[in-house]
């Protein structure tokens, strides 16, 4: 029998580069797969100065960033923000976003998925 944990640490999560960003290193935190979460998904990552996710949407997918360390411009709905240490942004299901560093320094944040994103290819909708 195997012991479930609830406890995860970034530097022992695989780092990924998600489709539809450039610049960018997640690792995924909370899952089904890390800790067996079903209704959420949190996932550190780091961008690269210039770099970060194109237009894109999620189908039946809301989702959060919480911005850790540097600056980044987020895009939503007709509406734009510089977001810095502290800062958060909320991207509604089905709705195009885009998130582009624009400090000299890499931002880190927290990303929060629900229901989990899973990096799935068919839960990712780009313009035409």
């Amino acid at each position: 029998m195997s012991t479930r944990t609830y406890f995860v640490s970034v530097d022992t999560v695989p780092g990924y580069h998600p489709a539809n960003h450039v610049g960018t290193v997640n690792r995924r935190l909370i899952g089904p797969e890390t800790v067996g979460s079903r209704h959420l998904e949190v996932v550190h990552g780091t961008i690269e100065k210039g770099k970060g996710a194109l237009p894109h949407a999620h189908p039946g997918i809301e989702q959060v960033c919480y911005v850790l360390e540097g600056r980044a411009l987020a895009e939503v709905g007709g509406q734009s923000k510089e977001l810095g240490p502290g800062d958060c942004c909320f991207f509604p299901a089905d709705e195009m976003h885009v998130f582009t560093v624009i400090s000299d320094e890499p931002v880190k944040l927290l990303v929060i998925y629900s229901p989990p994103y899973e990096e799935s290819p068919d839960r990712v909708i780009r313009p035409d």
